[in-house]
């Protein structure tokens, strides 16, 4: 075997597995969970200062108005004035729109 054809069959391989990357990034709209939150406590920062999130991983189907949503659930505490306060949230896992958000200390 010639070192030309075992780096041509390297190049080969390399523009293969990108552009099969790249046509997977294309055809899968979820955001990742990491990138779902940050979203959401950009959003959240409008709010006052964030002192803590989660997320669950794994994304889950919610219902509403007959429609299913893909989504990840989490939470974000954040002190408004003065005072600490708990939100959750389900944020749309292709989107990353916050479709409820909800205060846990009412």
């Amino acid at each position: 075997m010639s070192w030309k054809r075992f780096i041509a069959g390297v190049g080969v391989g390399v523009a293969v597995a990108w552009f099969a990357k790249d046509q997977l990034e294309q055809t899968s709209c979820n955001l990742s969970p990491e990138r779902a939150l940050k979203l959401v406590k950009r959003k959240m920062k409008d709010f006052g200062t964030i002192d803590g999130s989660w997320i669950h991983m794994m994304a889950e189907e919610f219902h509403n108005d007959n429609l299913t949503y893909s989504v990840y659930r989490g939470g974000v505490s954040c002190t408004i004035d003065g005072h600490l306060h708990a939100f959750e949230f389900l944020v749309d896992a292709s989107t990353g729109t916050i479709l409820k958000l909800k205060r846990q200390d009412d």
